[in-house]
């Protein structure tokens, strides 16, 4: 069986991985486009919960990444200055390069190095193959080869964002929400690794245009950035890897499957930024796919129709949640009227997932500071 994978990002790697640990028979590629060690972005970030499937299903890969993981067990708001914990969310980062090393460390312990910097325009030029799985991101090769095909729908939201990394680390996954003269302003950021943060800053179109980013050049912008959040950043600098400002699209497909092509990760769904789900699920897809091909006994024609059977309920419930907190962050501008503590618990319930007793058992320290406050917990 030859099988061609499409991408070395998380996903094309780790199907690898598993195909490889679950088969050593089969042959195995991997084609990516952009040079090794080359990558877009800085850090990764898994929520507690999320870290345990990769454990159950696969307690080496587990063990390889998670000692090279930054932890932290609280959520950070800051609104008109005032600095609100949100205890008892637990997430874990590290950055994109260095897990993109450490499972291709074990993919080339079982036999596999990807073929880097091939210009790939379209899918047939990946070569015969009995499967071809397209891992490749957004802008996918392999479904843009057949879009019609695999159905897919595209919706551009109305904020803009950019993504930075910070020279400094940050003792929670913080949220700072700023008034400025041009509108309201945010930044996401995390730390990854010791003295390293991804920072995320997003503003609504009318705010972008205002401060005038639509036509700033890059170095102004990122110094522009510095500036504006200057006391978040207490000192760091900014850093670029290809920071563009953005739009964030949201990405769904009807057919996750055509003839023997199947999709996985960013290629095949988006899940908004602010939920912090995009690599898990792309790992988790890899993992529904090889069951399915091995309950199916690798019968390509009935695995592919029973992962997406499998997959795409669990898929749109996040995705849901994801578009529910995608809708709060574009109007983020008009829930900063409300006092921070208010403002603190419509940021936590904004996905919809979380009611009066959730809250109160994820967060009981936050829960009784807002009943002191005489703030009502239920919606």
């Amino acid at each position: 069986m030859r099988v061609v994978i499409c991408g070395a990002g998380p996903a094309g790697l780790y199907a690898a991985i598993l195909l490889k640990r679950t088969r050593p028979d089969i042959s195995v590629r991997i084609v990516e486009q952009n040079p090794a060690d080359v990558t877009f972005g800085f850090g990764v970030v898994f929520s507690e919960q999320a870290l345990t499937f990769l454990r159950n299903d696969d307690a080496e890969t587990a063990d390889l990444i998670e000692p090279h993981m930054t932890r932290w067990n609280d959520i950070a708001i800051v609104h008109r200055d005032l600095r609100i914990a949100i205890d008892g969310i637990g997430f874990s980062g590290i950055g994109r390069l260095k897990l993109l090393q450490l499972l291709r460390r074990r993919a080339a312990a079982l036999g596999i190095e990807p073929q880097y910097e091939p210009r790939v325009t379209s899918a047939r030029q990946l070569g015969p193959a009995d499967l071809v799985i397209g891992a490749d991101g957004f802008n996918s090769v392999v479904r843009r080869s057949a879009a019609a095909a695999f159905g897919e729908k595209i919706i551009p939201l109305n904020n803009r964002f950019v993504w930075f990394g910070a020279e400094r680390e940050f003792d929670a996954l913080s949220q700072v929400f700023i008034n400025t003269a041009h509108g309201p302003m945010n930044s996401h950021h995390y730390s990854y690794a010791p003295g390293h943060a991804t920072f995320l800053i997003e503003m609504g179109a009318d705010t972008f245009h205002a401060a005038g980013f639509d036509h700033m050049p890059a170095d102004e912008c990122r110094a522009e950035c510095e500036r504006l959040f200057a006391t978040t950043l207490d000192g760091a600098q900014l850093l670029a890897n290809n920071s563009v400002w953005r739009q964030f699209a949201s990405l769904s497909c009807r057919s996750w499957y055509h003839a023997n092509q199947v999709l996985v990760g960013d290629a095949l769904h988006t899940v908004h930024f602010s939920i912090g789900s995009g690599t898990r699920l792309a790992l988790e897809d890899v993992i529904a796919l090889v069951s399915a091909l091995k309950e199916h006994d690798w019968n390509i024609a009935n695995a592919l129709p029973s992962y997406q059977l499998a997959r795409q309920p669990i898929v749109e419930k996040i995705a849901l949640a994801g578009s529910r907190s995608a809708d709060w962050y574009e109007t983020f501008g008009q829930q900063m009227t409300l006092d921070p503590w208010r403002f603190a618990l419509s940021y936590i319930r904004r996905a919809g997932r979380i009611d009066a007793a959730r809250l109160q058992t994820l967060a009981p320290t936050f829960a009784a500071d807002l009943r002191t406050r005489q703030i009502c917990l239920d919606p």
